[in-house]
């Protein structure tokens, strides 16, 4: 017998699922340059390509290359940017 499809739902009182489908949103892709990692200084999700390390408080940490500002404004460029088709 298969087993049914669960979905997400949130009780009226929205403090916890009724049910819940298994897995992250930052599942690991099949290689391991595209998956994702927090940046330790803005926090926002990033693939490990966008991301280089820097020794911060004595560890090294992930953060986003070249700056999280100069990240954040090269990706608002090129989703700004019309499709050549």
């Amino acid at each position: 017998m298969a087993k049914a499809d669960t979905k997400t739902k949130i009780v009226a009182d929205g403090l916890r699922y009724k049910s819940k489908v298994s897995g992250s949103p930052f599942t690991a892709a099949t290689s391991f340059g595209a998956a994702t990692m927090s940046c330790f200084l803005c926090g926002k999700h990033r693939a490990r390509s966008q991301m280089v390390s820097k020794k911060i408080l004595g560890k090294s940490q992930a953060v986003c290359s070249p700056s999280c500002k100069a990240l954040d404004q090269a990706l608002e460029e090129a989703n700004k940017k019309p499709s050549a088709e």
